[in-house]
């Protein structure tokens, strides 16, 4: 049997909840809770295998909750279920152990396929929010690329990828040549590169342009 506890700050929603989930022959609540406080008491007084947990409750945040109820029982799933698809919500969710995302739209069917995932062992994030993991970890993953390199080397790379030679690089830099040459030796040793084709080929890769449009 399938331990539950819900996690809303109303009353109507737990309700709800729990009455949709009920309706699973191998699923049991074994508690609910409206606050921080409680939730992470009844977490601890009943052991749930999983903890549908509402992101914002009325003395705090539910990412705490979320957070001490992972760090106390490892075992626990915590699917957070919201109405937001903020940022920083999602991101802050997945830091404090949340083995799932989804959004309070959803149908009911949904949310008990984000239950059984969970449950296999898997991570669930509602699609709609998706874009946005997968986006913010192609950005960590271009700053990652170029973070052993100074503002000045970036740039100096940059014209490189555009194909300029030292001199029109150091032209466009105001920079002696003997200087931009330092510059390239430097960037190929910082990435382990050989020559300008490797270089060129990268930044491709890496996104340089957008890399430095964010900064």
């Amino acid at each position: 049997m399938v331990r539950i506890m819900v996690v809303d700050d109303h009353e109507v929603v737990r309700f709800g909840l729990k009455s949709l989930l009920a309706r699973h022959e191998d699923w049991e609540i074994v508690a609910e809770a409206g606050t921080v406080v409680d939730a992470i008491a009844q977490a601890a007084a009943h052991n749930p295998d999983i903890v549908v947990l509402d992101i914002r409750l009325g003395d705090g945040s539910g990412i705490d909750a979320c957070r001490e109820i992972v760090k106390q029982h490892p075992h626990t799933k915590v699917i957070v279920l919201t109405s937001f698809a903020e940022d920083e919500l999602l991101f802050n969710a997945i830091s404090a152990g949340a083995a799932g995302y989804v959004l309070k739209q959803v149908g009911n069917d949904d949310l008990v396929r984000a239950i059984e995932t969970v449950l296999r062992g898997d991570s669930m994030l509602d699609p709609s929010v998706t874009g946005q993991v997968f986006a913010r970890l192609r950005e960590t993953n271009r700053s990652e690329a170029f973070t052993d390199l100074t503002d000045r080397e970036l740039r100096v790379l940059a014209l490189i990828a555009q194909g300029k030679t030292n001199k029109e690089i150091a032209h466009t830099l105001h920079l002696g040549e003997g200087t931009v040459r330092n510059y390239v030796s430097s960037i190929f040793s910082k990435l382990q590169l050989s020559n300008r084709s490797e270089a060129t080929a990268y930044a491709v890769r890496h996104n340089l342009d957008s890399f430095l449009a964010s900064k």
